[in-house]
């Protein structure tokens, strides 16, 4: 059991730092128009980077669970948070066994706790 949720936690993290090519990453429309402000799409730009720096360089506190499927942080005065959900390949279905990178394709979600 143990060596499955440390592998489901490597598989985690490898979506957190873009190394997952199948792994697809959503930012939610509310969570984007809050944090980028006035001019859309300069600032719609700087906010997704803004962002995905943020959860790339998240350090997991032990409320998180060890999965590293979850994490909350502040940017620019907002609470942001993220999720990794488990799918099969044809993103219809829960994965079987999100362990399996094979079998599992990844959705890291990034929202305002209001989102959720």
């Amino acid at each position: 059991m143990t060596s499955t949720i440390s592998r489901i936690a490597e598989l985690n993290d490898r979506v957190r730092l873009g190394l997952d090519r199948n792994a697809r990453i959503v930012m939610t429309a509310t969570c984007l128009a809050t944090l980028a402000g006035g001019d859309r799409i300069v600032s719609e730009a700087v906010a997704q980077a803004a962002v995905l720096a943020a959860v790339r360089r998240y350090e997991f506190k032990p409320d998180d669970g060890p999965k590293r499927n979850y994490g909350q942080f502040e940017l620019e005065g907002h609470i942001v948070c993220f999720r990794i959900d488990y799918y099969d390949p044809s993103l219809e279905w829960g994965s079987e066994d999100p362990a399996d990178a094979a079998v599992t394709v990844r959705v890291l979600t990034i929202m305002l706790p209001c989102d959720d």
